[in-house]
């Protein structure tokens, strides 16, 4: 495979819509979000009211890439190798020593699964999007409740959980203003939703002028769609795309068959009966992408067009996009704002807020560096005693390089580009850092204060 990537060799540029094309104010909707799902556990399932109030820096335990093995109510921070690096039992931070008794200096007993699909099960759930963070945190004090309470050694939560979120999230909650999140986000949305830059509208109108097809492919209903792109890109968005999938259902949109997920139209928002096959562009519900796939090709005049799909979920964008459909893929990462050479240092090294550009408002949780979990992309072995520390790439860092094409900050870092531009993309024999954009995070960088990679 050549070791550049351009967007002028594309024929077709697919978005997901949260997290990528509509960026949020993260402090707000994290809150936002804990506090639906926490709303519904505390009234309709009797969990504890403390879970209701939250301490100001609580949102530090919120860090992508953990992964919480339900039935024991811990969260683990896993090395490339599936060995655990940080654990928490509830919010508490294991000891090493509590980490290599529990778990050793073995593979996760789980990892072979979650490594080869990227995915979720009912024993152990990816924490790796903005939406699905504040549940973390949530969880892990649901944790802390039962043992104070009831002194348990395996949970029952995760039913109650997931009725939170199907309550919060269903596709009629947004019509019926069920839930807390939908009818917040709709009287507020400045307080949630960030304005698409001048830059990106731009860019997205050149992608166009420059022949490439424009798909919007997102899991969320098309009613929620509609008001997040008047919000955030204009009354004029669909404008901007060829075509549109709402209630994609990723990461089934790239997994599932015709006849398992079949296209359907929309009318008032509400999905009419199933397509035989998809023939012209448009508005669309559910779906596939081997049908997307045969439009693209009618559409394009191309035995096998060229697609690139930026999303922000490795679990439903990036992995599936990339194993199921062999597309481009290009991942936005916030983290590569906020990890700027934070490796935790033995002694506590100065507060990341007091460090370099990203001073002020820009940098509120949750994308700088947790404090509990330290580093998104790098962690040290725990260690006994005076051995010596090595650094490894953890396991989402991995993900990275195996199945994203190149990774950037947001599509702001990239609008001003021409299209042609050539991005080094991720490839088993460049550096492991050479996909990102603009640049690496620091904490990959060998420097003269961290022990080097091994």
């Amino acid at each position: 495979m050549q070791q550049h990537f351009s967007l002028a060799e594309c024929d077709v540029v697919g978005f997901d819509l949260d997290h990528t094309l509509c960026r949020y104010h993260l402090p707000q909707s994290a809150r936002l979000i804990y506090d639906s799902f926490a709303q519904y556990l505390v009234t309709e399932k009797g969990y504890d009211e403390d879970l209701l109030t939250l301490a100001p820096d609580s949102l530090d335990f919120c860090c992508k890439g953990l992964v919480l093995d339900i039935e024991e109510g811990n969260f683990l921070k896993l090395a490339e190798d599936g060995t655990v690096l940080r654990a928490s039992h509830g919010t508490k931070s294991m000891t090493s020593e509590e980490v290599l008794e529990i778990y050793g200096r073995k593979e996760w007993k789980h990892f072979n699964t979650v490594s080869g699909m990227v995915s979720r099960t009912a024993k152990y759930y990816l924490y790796d999007n903005y939406f699905d963070l504040p549940g973390a945190l949530l969880c892990a004090r649901v944790v802390d409740s039962l043992d104070q309470h009831d002194g348990q050694k395996k949970y029952d939560f995760w039913k109650d959980m997931v009725a939170a979120i199907q309550h919060n999230y269903k596709i009629s909650a947004f019509k019926e203003d069920c839930g807390m999140y939908f009818p917040e986000v709709k009287n507020h949305p400045d307080k949630y939703l960030q304005r698409c830059p001048e830059s990106v509208k731009k860019w997205l109108k050149q992608l166009k002028n420059a022949g490439k097809i424009l798909l919007l492919i997102t899991s969320s209903h098309s009613d929620y769609c509609r008001l997040l792109c008047e919000h955030v890109l204009g009354n004029d968005f669909e404008e901007y795309f060829d075509i549109l999938v709402t209630n994609a259902l990723k990461p089934g949109f790239f997994s599932h068959t015709p006849n398992q997920r079949p296209f359907r139209t929309l009318e008032n928002d509400e999905e009419q009966e199933a397509l035989l096959s998809l023939d012209k562009p448009g508005w669309y519900s559910q779906g596939n992408a081997i049908q997307l796939y045969d439009l693209l090709k009618k559409m394009t005049g191309k035995l096998d067009p060229k697609v690139v799909y930026f999303g922000d979920s490795m679990h439903s964008d990036i992995f599936p996009a990339r194993h199921y459909s062999n597309w481009e893929t290009v991942f936005i990462l916030e983290e590569l704002l906020g990890d700027k050479g934070i490796v935790p240092a033995k002694a506590e090294s100065e507060p990341l807020e007091k460090k370099g550009k990203y001073e002020g408002d820009q940098l509120k949780v949750p994308y700088f560096v947790s404090k509990q979990w330290g580093s998104f992309f790098v962690d040290r072995l725990p260690g006994l005693e005076n051995a010596e520390e090595t650094l490894v790439h953890t396991w989402s860092c991995k993900c990275i390089s195996t199945y994203s094409t190149i990774a950037i900050p947001s599509l702001e870092a990239i609008a001003d580009l021409p299209l042609d531009y050539r991005f080094t993309r991720f490839s088993s024999n460049s550096s492991a850092t050479a996909g990102y954009y603009p640049s690496p995070p620091r904490a990959l960088l060998p420097n003269e204060d961290s022990v080097m990679m091994k």
